[in-house]
C-alpha cells in the first residue's frame, strides 16, 4: 500500500531544493550479464551514442533505477546503443565489469549503487559517469562537493527521510526502547545512514546497536543473533540487505520481530512500513542529465548532485507482515 508523503523534515526539504540547481547474489544468474538495444526515435543529427551500463546487483529498488534510466532516454528522442551489465553483487565481477565500460569507449557509463560508482569512476576521468542509488557521493569519495562535484562523475543520491523513518517506527511501536540497525559492514553507504540512525534513534530517547554483515550468507545469523536484545530492526537502503530481505522477514516474522527499511522495495520483501524514496523517478532523473551531458555538452563537473524532491516520497505498508508480528497499522491508512 503506497501513500504520496506531502512533507518531510526540514532538512530533506532543504536537500532536495537542490534539484532545482541541476538525481545478494542474482537469483537468476550469477555471471556478469549483458543487452544491447537501440532506440527507435532519432536526435535529428543521426547520432547514435553508445551508453554503458554498471548495475551493482538485482533487487527492486535498482531495477527501477534502471528502468527510469532508459524510459528517459527513450522520451528524449535519443539514439542509443546501450550495454547492460550486472555485477551480481560481487566486487570482483563488478571491477571487471567497470574495466570493459571504459575499455569498449562508450561516450556515457551510468553506474548504479556506490559500488558500482566507485569502481567506475576511479577508472576513468575522461567518460562522462552519471551516478544513481548513492547515499552521499561526496562522502563516498565520488565527486569533490555534491553542489559542485568537479570532475567527470555526477547524478543522483538516494538519501532517505532516515528521521521520518525513525518517527514512522516510533508512532508505530511507542514502547520500543532498542533498535538493531542491520546493514553489510563493506557499504560505505550504509555506514553513513547507520550514523544518521543512531542520531534519530537518540532524538527519541532510543538506543541504536548496530549488527553487521559481510555478505548475504551471515543474514540469517545475525538476524536470529538479535532476537530477544531488539525490539524492532531497521534496515537502511543496503544492497546486500535489500538481497536477503525475504530471510530477515521470515526469521522476524517467526520471532514477531517488528522490521522497518529504508526502501519500499525492502518493506514489501518483509518490512512493516516506510517512507521511501520513488527509485524509478531517481533513475528518470539520472536519464535526464545523461541526456543533457550527450547531446547538449553540459559538464558533469558542473552539474550538482540531484535529490528526489519531498512530494516524491511514498509510505509503503505492508499489512500481512505488520500483522504477522503484531504491530497495528491501521492510524497509517487513515
Amino acid at each position: 500500500m503506497k501513500k504520496s508523503l506531502k512533507a518531510v523534515a526540514a532538512v530533506i526539504a532543504a536537500i532536495a531544493l537542490t534539484t532545482a540547481c541541476s538525481s545478494g547474489t542474482a537469483e537468476e544468474t550469477t555471471e556478469e550479464t549483458t543487452e544491447s538495444t537501440e532506440s527507435t526515435e532519432s536526435t535529428g543529427d543521426g547520432t547514435t551514442y553508445k551508453i554503458g551500463v554498471l548495475q551493482f546487483t538485482q533487487h527492486a529498488a535498482l531495477d527501477k533505477t534502471n528502468e527510469g534510466f532508459i524510459a528517459a532516454l527513450d522520451d528524449a528522442g535519443i539514439n542509443y546503443e546501450i550495454d547492460q551489465q550486472n555485477a551480481s553483487n560481487d566486487q570482483s565481477t563488478c571491477q571487471t565489469i567497470a574495466e570493459k565500460l571504459v575499455n569498449d569507449g562508450n561516450d556515457l557509463i551510468y553506474a548504479i549503487a556506490t559500488p558500482a560508482a566507485q569502481a567506475v569512476a576511479g577508472l576513468t576521468k575522461d567518460i562522462p559517469v552519471v551516478i544513481s542509488a548513492v547515499t552521499d557521493p561526496a562522502e563516498s569519495g565520488l565527486v569533490a562537493d555534491n553542489n559542485a562535484p568537479g570532475g567527470n562523475v555526477t547524478g543522483v543520491s538516494d538519501l532517505t527521510p532516515i528521521k521520518e523513518q525513525i518517527d514512522l517506527l516510533k508512532q508505530l511501536i511507542p514502547d520500543a526502547q532498542t533498535i538493531g540497525v542491520l546493514y553489510c559492514s563493506a557499504e560505505s553507504n550504509s555506514a553513513i545512514q547507520a550514523e544518521m540512525t543512531r542520531e534519530a534513534c537518540e532524538a527519541l530517547g532510543m538506543e541504536a546497536v548496530d549488527y553487521t554483515v559481510s555478505n548475504t550468507n551471515e543474514i540469517q545469523t545475525v538476524v536470529e543473533s538479535m532476537v530477544g536484545k531488539v525490539d524492532a530492526i531497521y534496515a537502511p537502503t543496503d544492497n546486500t540487505i535489500a538481497n536477503g530481505m525475504a530471510t530477515v522477514g521470515m526469521i522476524a516474522s517467526d520471532n514477531g520481530l517488528p522490521v522497518f527499511a529504508g526502501d519500499s522495495g525492502m518493506v514489501e520483501a518483509g518490512g512493516i512500513a516506510t517512507y521511501a524514496v520513488d527509485y524509478y523517478q531517481l533513475g528518470y532523473m539520472a536519464g535526464e542529465m545523461a541526456v543533457d551531458i550527450l547531446v547538449n555538452g553540459t559538464d558533469p563537473a558542473e552539474m550538482p548532485i540531484g535529490y528526489l524532491p519531498t512530494e516524491k516520497y511514498e509510505l509503503t505498508i505492508n499489512e500481512d507482515m505488520a500483522a504477522k508480528v503484531g504491530v497495528d497499522v491501521s492510524s497509517l491508512q487513515q
